[in-house]
């Protein structure tokens, strides 16, 4: 019997793994609150503001075209100013996992455990940060996450931000398996972009921040993973064309 085209899931992190932007959002905020900034985001804005990657490059935006007068700091002052408030949002989104704000998606775990007992690789490709990433995955499978997901790109090795497909390059190189067997599992157009540009399929599962996005180009579109074992996974990519 040959083995099954499909050799590896390759994941995104926020909104993908876990329903994490709420808790970014109020983090956000309390990091602008700490810092004395008049800044309060709210939902609508949030929801564009993603169309940002990366924290850092978030608030850049949004000092630059929203409040561009505020402060009146010149390139190396804001961007120190940029680290101190991003330092302070991650420190209070770690804080929000660890209360146990933050869950995995329904079906993820079920599926990461259903891929380990079948052979499959799992990598992680995201633009979030290392400790995001080490907070939710260490409160959802435990300190013995990296086992599972061997390979992470994140924002500190892939820094250029989705859609931009390094993490996704990166990724595949580190799994030393070709693009097409490996799926990757997305939330959004700018992920879905970065993974099809690194020559993976996508499957997408959007979310309340992202169900407005266009997908295009993607192998499957589901709500969630909650009614996706791997055994229907792995025989419908038997149909993606090589």
């Amino acid at each position: 019997m040959t083995a099954p085209r499909l050799a590896a899931l390759v994941f995104d992190v926020d909104g993908t793994l876990a329903d994490t932007e709420h808790a970014h959002l109020a983090a956000f905020n309390q990091a602008f609150a700490q810092a004395g900034l008049p800044w309060q985001w709210d939902l609508a804005g949030y929801t564009r503001l993603l169309e940002v990657a990366g924290g850092r490059e978030r608030i850049r935006h949004y000092w630059q075209t929203v409040a561009p007068a505020f402060g009146g700091l010149d390139a190396t002052a804001l961007e120190a100013v940029i680290a101190r408030l991003h330092a302070a949002k991650s420190a209070a989104y770690e804080a929000a996992v660890a209360r146990g704000e933050v869950r995995l998606r329904p079906g993820v775990l079920s599926l990461i455990h259903e891929a380990r007992q079948a052979g499959l690789a799992l990598a992680i490709a995201t633009t979030t940060s290392t400790g995001n990433i080490e907070a939710l995955l260490g409160a959802a499978i435990g300190s013995r996450w990296r086992e599972i997901f061997p390979v992470v790109e994140d924002a500190a090795t892939a820094p250029r931000k989705k859609p931009d497909p390094q993490a996704y390059q990166q990724a595949v190189a580190r799994l030393g398996l070709p693009a097409a067997r490996c799926l990757a599992i997305e939330d959004s157009a700018n992920g879905l972009r970065a993974a099809r540009a690194a020559g993976l399929p996508v499957l997408v599962t959007p979310n309340e921040f992202t169900r407005h996005h266009e997908f295009g180009g993607a192998w499957r579109v589901l709500a969630d993973l909650a009614d996706t074992p791997l055994a229907s996974l792995v025989a419908a990519f038997e149909e993606v064309p090589a």
